[in-house]
């Protein structure tokens, strides 16, 4: 029976510099790996354990990668094992087989959106009316298909996400703040419908999944099993699924502990 493992990457698989311990002492850190980089910049990395988990993995499963990120910026990482034959990136709207993006499926994506929610220009609009130069540090679109806002976290009022998160519920979006990134993104663009795609075209009998934000939870719910962090939005906010387990780990580290764990069903099911 073939198992489909979807797992998000950035603090859930991928660590930047300033996410790689969150808790963990220096004389604890453990040897790294780089798998991004940018502008001659090391961006994101995970542990020489993740990595040589992460290529057994590939080996086991047919691992896919799901990522809010752009198709584009999805493509500077360089993850160790098998080339993934599928990736979702844009929370869902761009279904990778082998590198490019399914024409179908994201036709697919966009008359849901046509259909479903508020458009992007009105999101837009009201996020560069409300947003404070003073803490506000980009506003970008991505792919055409949500928005998302770079922020000073010190400075951002307490209480303003929660103030758009009310508007945008109104208008079929949803926010979930990730860092330095404030996201906006339409409710029926989910990684969890990608998975299910990709699931179909595998015929995978099982799905896993992990992430730690707000976005993943429908990812979370549909696969059969889950684990997130302990660190991010949804351990911030005590999220728990019927079938997702809560892990202690916290860091680069909570990124070892998860493919411990694909590993473990993988084999158990094998």
């Amino acid at each position: 029976m073939a198992v489909l493992v979807a797992s998000d990457l950035d603090r859930t698989l991928i660590y930047s510099a300033g996410a790689l311990s969150l808790t963990m002492p220096d004389a604890r850190a453990p040897r790294l790996l780089c798998v991004e980089v940018h502008e001659s910049r090391p961006l994101s990395y995970l542990t020489e354990t993740s990595a040589q988990l992460l290529g057994e993995l590939g080996d086991a499963a047919v691992f896919v990668p799901t990522t809010t990120r752009t198709r584009k910026q999805y493509e500077r990482i360089n993850l160790p094992g098998p080339a993934p034959r599928y990736a979702i990136c844009a929370n869902g709207g761009h279904l990778l087989v082998d590198g490019v993006s399914d024409e179908d499926w994201h036709g697919r994506v966009q008359a849901r959106l046509a259909d479903e929610c508020a458009p992007l220009d009105e999101v837009r609009a009201y996020l560069a009316e409300h947003a404070d130069p003073v803490w506000l540090r980009k506003l970008r679109v991505a792919e055409d298909l949500f928005a998302y806002l770079v922020v000073e976290r010190e400075l951002l009022p307490e209480d303003w996400v929660k103030d758009l998160a009310v508007w945008a519920e109104n208008r079929g979006w949803t926010v979930s703040l990730q860092g330095r990134k404030i996201y906006a993104v339409p409710k029926p663009l989910t990684k969890s419908a990608a998975m299910r795609e990709v699931a179909r075209r595998t015929g995978a009998g099982l799905t896993l999944a992990a992430g730690d934000s707000l976005l993943d939870a429908d990812l979370l719910l549909a696969a059969d099993r889950g684990w997130r962090p302990g660190h991010g939005e949804l351990a911030d906010a005590g999220w728990a699924g019927p079938a997702v387990v809560a892990l202690p780990e916290r860091g680069v580290l909570a990124g070892e502990r998860i493919l411990r764990e694909f590993l473990r069903t993988v084999r158990a099911e094998g």
